[in-house]
């Protein structure tokens, strides 16, 4: 049983409202999820945004998703201008939720003057969630992982959280 003492303390320094708008609805200016990523890939053949995984490039090899471009993020600053068109929006990926690589390469486009967002989850969860898996070979599904995903794969469009 939860103590109401406990239950006040978590409220003592709530932000009112109004700032918890602000404050939610900038975080969806800059982060997106691979569920809304996949969407937008399967949606658009003119899907306006560079999707680039900026992992190392055994991670690359590994496994990758389709249609991204590879741009490790110690290679943004120099190499993005000469590989993306200036103003392009970007999504930047990296391995998953303990890697703060896109955070950092999010940050190397938008000093370039790209809009940009960084994927959560990264990589790890694309490929958790059962989303199709680029490699030498071809490309593969894994099986959806019941602890990110419960969605049935007709439905894994949709983001199950």
């Amino acid at each position: 049983m939860t103590s109401t003492t406990a239950a006040a303390a978590l409220f003592d320094h709530v932000a009112a409202p109004e700032e918890a708008v602000r404050h939610f609805r900038a975080r969806l200016g800059f982060e997106t999820d691979v569920s809304d990523v996949a969407a937008a890939l399967a949606a658009d053949d003119e899907r306006g945004f560079v999707l680039v995984d900026t992992r190392s490039e055994a991670a690359w090899v590994a496994g990758r998703i389709p249609g991204a471009m590879h741009l490790p993020g110690r290679r943004i600053a120099d190499e993005a201008r000469d590989r993306i068109a200036p103003g392009t929006p970007v999504v930047v990926y990296c391995w998953g939720p303990g890697c703060n690589g896109a955070t950092r390469a999010a940050l190397a486009f938008a000093t370039l003057g790209h809009p940009v967002k960084e994927m959560l989850g990264g990589f790890e969860y694309w490929a958790r969630e059962g989303f199709a898996v680029e490699r030498a070979a071809g490309t593969e599904r894994h099986p959806l992982d019941p602890l990110t995903n419960v969605a049935s794969k007709a439905d894994a469009m949709e983001c199950a959280c």
